[in-house]
């Protein structure tokens, strides 16, 4: 097993974890919150270093990144675990790691051969997501390092529940990312969530400050996170931090714990678009909502469509050098670039 980074050994025998904001201190053969850190002697190990759980070619715009390589693929690679436990999860499968279940190990991939076959599938990113990336940083990290050495773009999808310490680690080697900003309730992320709001806050400020690319995704939960004073909330958060950060609304559907709620109304998702507007944020888009106009981003300068999308798909793109609008001139942010 490999040693995992970001922990110190008490003369208990404790291992005391530093990598996210739960700050677990793990006893000998027991694990953290993530369910994929052991003690083992006082040694914490990663139970997931080199165990991808899976690997798909995915449009970027499924991450959804839309300002970042769009009409793209990215070889998209997963371990399992995560360090929140939200009860409407729609890879559950793989961030779910029941306790008292063992680890079972399968063959190991190196990272290189990880980044050997992002390279074969043509992909032009190398993307960490579907369970929390966060939980296997070690992994992440190194597949990051040979992908950017190699020329292949990186990002990841994430909660965002990471300490300051390894973000910035990982960030010369992370191109862009998009985190979950689930709510704008400190209750809400302690009772539902598992975890504390702050320091998702915190990492969205420190990425932008960072130089990754950074769009953000809340997924709106009828009953949850829906009302008018938290998406304003959520909004205006995110135009402090900066206007140009896209925000990606999207609509929760009845999953993994939480089958009793409805679909999310369109009207809230509408009210979320109106909300962003308002707090000055110059693209705001709707998902999980195939065919609404929203989908596709508009110059910031003349209003007009410079990238139309259909669900997952990039249908046409009006953007000249330096990714101006090739109808007024105004730039439009992101990363476009070949």
């Amino acid at each position: 097993m490999h040693e995992a980074s970001y922990y110190t050994r008490e003369d208990t025998g404790t291992a005391a974890c530093s990598l996210c904001p739960h700050h677990c201190r793990i006893a000998p053969g027991q694990r953290g919150i993530c369910r994929v850190r052991e003690n083992r002697d006082g040694k914490l190990v990663s139970l997931v270093y080199g165990q991808p759980a899976a690997a798909h070619v995915d449009p970027i715009e499924k991450k959804p990144l839309f300002h970042f390589l769009p009409g793209s693929s990215a070889f998209s690679v997963s371990t399992v675990g995560c360090n929140l436990s939200c009860p409407f999860c729609q890879n559950h499968t793989l961030s779910v790691v029941e306790r008292g279940v063992p680890f079972i190990s399968t063959r190991e991939v190196p990272a290189e051969e990880v980044v050997r076959q992002a390279e074969a599938s043509g992909c032009r990113s190398l993307c960490f997501t579907y369970s929390e990336p966060t939980v296997f940083f070690e992994y992440m990290l190194e597949m990051a390092r040979l992908a950017k050495e190699r020329g292949l773009r990186t990002n990841m999808v994430s909660n965002g529940y990471i300490e300051k310490e390894p973000l910035e680690e990982l960030a010369p080697f992370m191109d862009a990312a998009n985190v979950d900003l689930k709510a704008f309730s400190e209750k809400t992320y302690r009772e539902v969530l598992g975890g504390r709001l702050e320091p998702v806050l915190e990492t969205i400020r420190r990425m932008k400050e960072l130089g990754i690319w950074l769009e953000v995704t809340t997924l709106v939960v009828p009953e949850m996170n829906d009302s008018e004073q938290e998406l304003a909330a959520i909004a205006g958060f995110l135009a402090e931090v900066g206007t140009g950060i896209p925000w990606h609304v999207s609509r929760f559907h009845p999953c993994h714990q939480w089958t009793h709620l409805p679909p999310t109304p369109l009207k809230t998702l509408k009210l979320a678009l109106e909300c962003g507007k308002k707090a000055g944020l110059k693209y705001i888009y709707t998902g999980n909502v195939p065919g609404e106009p929203s989908e596709s981003t508009c110059c910031p300068g003349c209003g007009r469509i410079v990238i139309e999308r259909w669900g997952f798909s990039v249908r046409s793109v009006h953007l000249g050098p330096g990714a101006s609008c090739n109808f007024c001139g105004a730039a439009v942010d992101g990363v476009f670039d070949s």
